[in-house]
């Protein structure tokens, strides 16, 4: 027997065929050994057999220990093929908590027209991304306080992912900006969703998040680019304490102003709205 996806034809066994034939009707590229046992009726061993014998002949590719993913025919023989990238994190992730954020949220919500190039998951559990995806998966832990403003969106027809929704993914950025770029990448983000922001969800999730800085850098973002009403930089105002705390930590700290949020402006406000039109 043979499936084909594309001009390739690969030759299946007597024992593959069935699997995945199966696999495919019950829409799952990605399975566990135990489906294997399952659908052939096999023991461990003779299923673990059959699994190496797959990835060898590149029908089939490793994600982790007992998880795999079947590799479609236009993918060639890449041993290495992990599908749909955002599938791909949530399967290898330690946690049902974990979540697709910071830069790659961003891109999610329009946040940023720059290519994405990694998938950041924050994750309320340690743990790093296998050898083979260390370039492409990032797991960033997380403490399970931050882990809420989530939402499951489509990656693919048929697979969902948990996704920070967009207020959140703004306040991630602001509290980790190194996940992000920068914060004026951020800012820059922030700008072209304007029109999407919904701020009373917004400033209920400053309160949840109980962060100053977060509070001070999105007070002072809103208000250099007039997105906000006074009512909503005044709720945020009451976040701002006597701690000078900077703006972009990426831009390092020379040539600071103060300002009333304070902040310690290290790139100023010419610079930043510079960079947030290009």
């Amino acid at each position: 027997m043979y499936y084909t996806k594309g001009a390739t034809m690969k030759t299946l066994g007597k024992a593959s065929a069935p699997l995945i034939t199966t696999l495919y009707d019950e829409n799952k590229a990605i399975f566990t050994l135990d489906d294997v046992v399952r659908i052939n009726k096999a023991s461990r061993p003779t299923a673990t057999k059959l699994v190496f014998d797959l990835i060898k002949r590149k029908v089939v590719s490793s994600l982790k220990k007992g998880k795999y993913i079947i590799i479609p025919q236009e993918a060639g023989s890449l041993g290495s093929y992990t599908g749909n990238w955002h599938v791909a994190a949530r399967e290898l992730s330690n946690s049902p908590a974990y979540y697709i954020a910071f830069y790659s949220a961003m891109k999610h919500w329009g946040m940023t027209t720059q290519p994405l190039i990694k998938i950041f998951v924050a994750t309320p559990k340690r743990q790093f991304a296998p050898q083979k995806m260390k370039d492409k998966i990032v797991f960033v832990f997380v403490d399970k306080k931050y882990v809420w403003g989530v939402t499951e969106e489509w990656a693919t027809k048929m697979e969902k992912v948990r996704i920070s929704d967009l207020e959140k993914t703004i306040l991630d950025a602001l509290a980790h900006p190194e996940y992000c770029g920068s914060v004026t990448e951020a800012a820059k983000g922030i700008w072209l969703v304007k029109d999407k922001i919904n701020f009373v969800r917004l400033l209920k999730y400053v309160k949840k998040y109980d962060k100053n800085v977060v509070a001070k850098r999105l007070g002072y973002i809103l208000e250099m680019l007039g997105i906000a009403t006074e009512d909503v930089l005044a709720e945020l105002k009451k976040s701002v304490r006597d701690r000078y705390d900077l703006f972009d930590p990426a831009a390092g700290g020379r040539g600071v102003a103060k300002n009333r949020w304070r902040l310690l402006d290290n790139l100023g406000r010419e610079q930043i709205l510079k960079i947030i039109s290009h």
